[in-house]
């Protein structure tokens, strides 16, 4: 199961540096990592003949730092990277950033206002320049903390979304876009944030419950009036028809007529429309098509003037007495002028909706009619669809398929141009006759008098659903593009499933000829606090990880977020659990230390199976199948259970059993010794590569010392070698019941653990003879002298532990603590029988009180079980 392919330092095969007795992480994983990064071992060679594994980093913002839901996923894309790096695949990590055109620009906006000015201040060419150095300054940070996890990237081929490469990308693919008719320019209603000065995505738009107030408003006069209910009063002004169902016999004589629109002294018509609900508040609605989605669709079907009354700052500019206040202070006043007129017929404050607002910044959103560029989704979606359908890509875990499709099967075209200036310049010319020219990236723009090129730049979204082809070197023909295209994994949280997965997708297909993206789309959940709230830092629950990095060392983390890590299901984290996972590097560290000092060994081959001990054989059986189980749940992307598989092995097999039993076998000496010697070597080299993709700076430094090998980074993964030992595996387990159950029977007496007493052991009829000196080291048993009393005899598994504990244990006092112990589980034994025996409680009675009570009925009858068989066992006098 060893594989000795790596070369060998100066240092020698059989020469084991000192470790020092406590593992320190702040000494180790610094300088392990610049190694790894100056002797390449993250590079991917697109010319080597190795079967490519690829995967992208999901690029993070330039503007920010790295949170505990980037080291979840880091960990989960690093341990899949550095497992099939070992496995032998010519393994490429894609590193890179997003620009994050608006929170980018927010950022530094914020950065001028401090100096006392703004970004028109500057101009754009200026600003733009002030965004670049910018990132200079700040986008080395993200790297660094990259780095502090172990990250293993390949960082000569870092990219950012607006690198001379990409941008070349974007414009090619705007152009075939635009050629094809797929991208068009047309005046709708988009999301408006008025603080950003942008149009914004659906998806990017958050919904909340907000309080705010519905009134209802009675338009016309008399038979001839309507009543319409808002809770948008401001937009009134903008009205341009009410619209009611065509069915609707309470209207029917007013459809087709006209009716005054109160404070504007127009006159707005009655429509009929199948999209009006009649069973919905009055039946009626308001129709404003330049500040409402459905009432725009409504104005285009007929043919209804869009009247835009809020500018770009949501300040009405409708003349008259309103004109120039914000649109929540119009609200009021109008309001308040609707009251006073007689027009209101009902209010109702609080009135709690659900209000859309800007992801960036929080502010109200404001739907807004306005000119902008589009996606024409509908082929890019359908691709991207039937990729998923017919196999070419699976999705992970399979149930988060059907969101998928709830989302592309039901796709509106994509708006994607934004008022900003920092981000990919939209490539279109516009001239002084109306002429629209769209330039790619090898074309020279038109130039003259009344030539300029649209002032808008392109969605962050539309520069990043090119990632997986466009780091590789798209639109060119790149060596890296044919190797490393189609990725083989994408890892990813489901919450930008329809952000940037779906837009990877539709890019991807129609890019490369139909070819997706990536083979398979795993799926992950979101970083919570341990009691599963969203951590925020608003809710005082946030947590740099870099703090727990300083305090319990990088590999505590990453443990703990993989043990937490089950697909598409949110991952509970708290700061107690990262402990316990610094608890386990340190129990790694400290067994392969003894183990060292005890002269175990990778030299050689293993000795054949009949000259090795049931113990020997019992843990390579063990070893082979937990190797197994690893790759299963590798190939399945279950983390939690193959972290869970790989800490319960170490600790509770290796180091609590295997390294206990060899210390016998070692202070016996001889070829026994020698041979447990070899196998602790195997377990311990097969395990440290198990475990290193998950905790990679302990393995590192414990795998080399042991081996005395270049880097577990370039070593084998292990293999299962088939090797079972069904017999050896049940002998163990017989010695494992009797110790356990010796051990549970000595705290039960209220010996401490380093206790020693006199003990007689039957072992005969059992395969434990051979066993005799470990179990008596295990249990602190010692021999049995002149003058031994049984007092205690314990039958276990076929076996006799007779034990002398007249001096151990206050033999009295004890009996009188079980005794009472025993009368308050015989009275609780008591008290559920007697309920459960009751016809009239159980008739009445909710069933969880029930199923309660039976349970302290279960409880009570263990109890009396075992504290019966505890006074049974006391010494008798």
């Amino acid at each position: 199961m060893t594989e000795n392919s790596q070369q060998r330092p100066d240092s020698g095969p059989n020469s084991h540096p000192e470790l020092p007795t406590q593992y320190a992480p702040a000494d180790v994983e610094g300088q392990l990592y610049e190694r790894w990064v100056e002797r390449g071992y993250f590079e991917a060679d697109e010319n080597s003949g190795k079967e490519p594994y690829t995967i992208v980093i999901p690029p993070p913002n330039v503007t920010g730092s790295l949170h505990l839901g980037h080291a979840f996923e880091h960990t989960i894309i690093d341990a899949l990277t550095r497992r099939k790096r070992m496995q032998g695949y010519e393994t490429l990590w894609q590193p890179g950033m997003d620009h994050a055109g608006i929170a980018t620009q927010n950022v530094v906006e914020r950065e001028l206002a401090k100096e006392g000015v703004s970004r028109h201040d500057l101009g754009r060419e200026a600003f733009v320049e002030r965004v670049w150095q910018w990132k200079a300054t700040s986008g080395g940070q993200i790297s660094g903390q990259m780095k502090r996890l172990g990250d293993g990237v390949a960082w000569n081929r870092e990219r950012f979304t607006m690198d001379e490469g990409l941008s070349k990308s974007v414009q090619t693919i705007f152009k075939k876009l635009y050629d094809d008719e797929l991208i068009y320019r047309a005046e709708r209603i988009i999301n408006w944030c008025p603080r950003c000065l942008t149009a914004i995505s659906d998806i990017e738009v958050e919904y909340q419950d907000d309080d705010g107030e519905l009134v209802s408003i009675r338009y016309g006069e008399g038979d001839a009036s309507i009543v319409v209910a808002t809770t948008r009063a401001e937009t009134m002004l903008g009205d341009t028809a009410v619209a009611v169902h065509p069915d609707d016999e309470r209207y029917r004589h007013l459809i087709g007529t006209e009716i005054e629109l109160p404070l504007t002294g127009r006159r707005i018509p009655v429509v009929a429309d199948e999209h009006v609900d009649p069973e919905f508040g009055t039946g009626a609605v308001k129709v404003t098509p330049a500040h409402d989605p459905n009432d725009f669709e409504i104005g285009q079907r007929h043919g209804l003037p869009s009247l835009t009354v809020m500018d770009e700052h949501a300040v009405i500019t409708a003349h008259g007495p309103f004109q120039g206040l914000d649109r929540l202070e119009a609200r009021s006043a109008i309001v308040g002028a609707l009251r006073a007129d007689g027009r209101i017929v009902a209010e109702k404050r609080p009135y709690v909706h659900s209000v859309g607002h800007c992801s960036r910044c929080k502010t109200t959103i404001e739907p807004r009619l306005s000119m902008q560029w589009w996606v024409k989704v509908g082929p890019l979606a359908k691709a991207a669809g039937d990729a998923v359908r017919d196999g070419r890509v699976k999705i992970h875990p399979e149930d988060m398929a059907k969101r998928y499709f709830d989302w592309v099967d039901n796709l509106h075209d994509w708006c994607i141009s934004r008022q900003l200036w920092w981000g990919h310049r939209i490539p279109v010319w516009y001239g002084p006759n109306g002429e629209v020219v769209c330039v790619g990236p090898d074309e020279q723009p038109p130039s003259g008098e009344g030539w300029h090129q649209d002032s808008d730049v392109l969605d962050t979204w539309f520069s990043s659903g090119l990632w997986p082809f466009s780091t590789l070197g798209w639109p060119e023909d790149t060596g890296s593009l044919r190797k490393f295209y189609p990725n083989s994994v994408l890892v990813t949280g489901y919450d930008i499933l329809f952000f940037w997965v779906a837009r990877m997708m539709m890019f991807g297909l129609y890019a490369m000829d139909g070819t997706p993206p990536f083979h398979t789309i795993a799926l992950h959940g979101m970083v919570r606090d341990q009691f599963g709230k969203k951590m925020s830092k608003s809710f005082g629950n946030a947590v740099n990880p870099l703090d727990w990095m300083d305090q319990y060392g990088s590999d505590a983390v990453r443990f703990t977020l993989a043990r937490g890590a089950n697909p598409g299901v949110d991952v509970p984290i708290g700061e107690d659990w990262v402990q316990a996972s610094r608890n386990f590097a340190n129990k790694i560290w400290n067994a392969t230390r003894f183990a060292l000092m005890n002269g175990a060994t990778v030299e050689g081959e293993l000795p054949a199976a009949e000259r090795l001990s049931a113990a020997d054989r019992w843990i390579l059986s063990r070893l082979n199948t937990v190797v197994a189980e690893v790759d299963a749940y590798y190939e399945d992307y279950q983390f939690a259970k193959l972290s869970d598989v790989l800490y319960h092995f170490a600790w509770d097999e290796v180091f609590d059993w295997y390294v206990e039993l060899s210390k016998t076998t070692f202070a016996q000496g001889g070829e026994a010794a020698n041979a447990s010697r070899r196998v602790l070597g195997e377990v311990l080299d097969v395990m440290l590569r198990l475990l290193h993709p998950v905790v990679p700076f302990v393995t590192e430094k414990l795998w080399t010392a042991l081996t005395g090998r270049e880097s577990v980074v370039i070593a084998d993964w292990p293999r299962d070698s088939g090797f079972r030992d069904a017999a050896a595996e049940q002998e163990i387990t017989t010695l494992q019941q009797v110790v356990t159950e010796v051990r549970r029977f000595r705290a039960d007496q209220g010996l401490q653990p380093g206790q020693k007493v006199p003990a007689r052991l039957d072992l005969s009829g059992t395969a434990l003879a051979a066993h005799e000196d470990a179990m008596r080291s295990l249990l602190r048993l010692q021999p049995a002298g002149e003058g031994f009393t049984a007092t205690a005899s314990l039958p276990v598994a076929g076996a006799t532990v007779a034990l002398d504990l007249s001096g151990a244990i206050d033999v009295e006092a004890e009996r009188k603590r079980l005794a009472k112990d025993l009368a308050a589980a015989e009275k609780d034994k008591a008290q559920t029988t007697a309920k459960l025996n009751n016809e009239a409680f159980l008739a009445k009675a909710p069933d969880h009180v029930v199923d309660k009570i039976r349970q302290r009925q279960t409880t009570a009858d263990a109890d009396i079980a075992r504290i019966t068989a505890q006074l049974a066992a006391l010494p008798q006098g």
